[in-house]
Parts: C-alpha cells; structure tokens; sequence
C-alpha cells in the first residue's frame, strides 16, 4: 500500500525460566567452563562445579584411530568427564560437556597458541562448520541421559587485516574456545549465517537438559 511501511518483524528466542532444584538433589558439572556454569547459574539452578581431568588428546587420538565420528567423539568426551566425577560423588546427578568443531571432515582442538588460532581461523573463513555440544548426565556412576545439539556456522571471507587485528584484540579471551571466537564478542563479526541454538554454540544443550531435569522432578516446574 502506498504510504505504508513494513515494520521488521523480529524473531524472539525463549529464555528459560528460572527454577531452583528440588532440595534432595545434587547437581555438580563435571567442566571448569566460565560460560556452561553461568548458563545453568542463570537458569536458576544451584550447581557445584568440579572439573573432571582426562587426558582428551590420548582420548582423541584413540577414538580417531577407531575412526569414531566427531558427534561420537563429543558425547565420549562429556561421558567420560561425567564418570570420573560420579565415581567420587555418587549421590549427585553429574553433568558432564564437551565441545567438538568439524569442518570438511576435520576436527579442530583448542588452539594452542597465536599462530595456531591464525592457521584455524584461515581454514574456517569462507566454510561452513559444524559445532557439536554433547552432554551426558551420570547418576551413582551410570549414564541416565545424554544429547548431542548441532549448530551450523558459516564464515565470511574477512581479510588477512582484520584477522589480525581481531586476533590483536581477542586472543586472551578466545585462547581457550574452538574454533578460536566467542559469539557473545566480537567474534560474532567473524558470521555470515548461523543455523541453530544459541547454547549450543556456547556448548551446552541447555533447553534439552532443563526439559528433562524438569521431567524427572530434579527441578521444579
């Protein structure tokens, strides 16, 4: 109609509703991930955090011998962070996460320094990705539950200047990340397209695991 203009309509993503856990459960996350805390801090549960030590790159190099696939390699990861965990504190629900990057049939680690997040991001700019955040809960040293959520990332060809400048910027902050950015800075300017959820890409399926605390009774609803 002439005259009119057509207002944006905007796409809201649900937030979780705060809840608080039922007082006869533990529930303690097998990860010393800031964010994957914060996640489930925010959503109202009362967590402990106890990071699980494996040795992932033994773990990983196992695992690709056997030619396991990147989503098997991630729900392996956050299983075996979860048992260590359970075996010492049997009556908690324990949350163990893991993260894994693919990309034309490669899995990409954390980097290990400047260089090496230079090298990756090279090879992700102008690709689409695939980011798989896997979580497994362990109840008395047994796995109860377990996903994996998917997210697809594409890349846009920025230049070999403002990737170094991004780098300049950022890299204490994105040392300990894969793929080397952190959607929630500035590494979001680094995406022409993202398919998926917001918390997979923080790494963990969050929506999935309140749904099922929620079910269960562990927490209320």
């Amino acid at each position: 109609m002439p005259g009119h203009t057509l207002t944006p309509k905007l796409v809201h993503r649900p937030i979780p509703i705060p809840m608080t856990v039922s007082s006869n459960r533990r529930l303690i996350l097998a990860s010393g991930s800031e964010i994957r805390a914060r996640l489930l801090r925010n959503a109202g549960l009362e967590i402990e955090v106890m990071p699980a030590r494996i040795d992932e790159d033994a773990i990983r190099a196992s695992l690709a011998a056997d030619d396991a696939s990147p989503r098997d390699l991630a729900d392996a990861l956050a299983e075996m962070k979860a048992r260590k965990i359970s075996d010492k504190a049997p009556d908690a629900l324990v949350i163990g996460c893991d993260q894994i990057l693919e990309c034309r049939r490669m899995v990409f680690a954390k980097p290990s320094h400047r260089e090496d997040a230079r090298d990756q991001l090279h090879a992700l700019r102008g690709q689409a990705h695939r980011l798989l955040s896997a979580a497994v809960v362990f109840e008395a040293g047994k796995p109860i539950w377990r996903h994996v959520g998917e997210v697809r990332l594409t890349m846009r060809d920025f230049t070999d200047g403002y990737l170094d400048d991004y780098l300049a910027r950022n890299w204490e902050s994105i040392r300990e990340t894969v793929g080397c950015y952190k959607l929630e800075e500035e590494g979001v300017r680094l995406f022409s397209r993202i398919e998926g959820d917001y918390f997979n890409v923080l790494g963990l399926p969050l929506i999935e695991l309140l749904t099922w605390l929620g079910i269960r009774g562990d927490i209320a609803t």
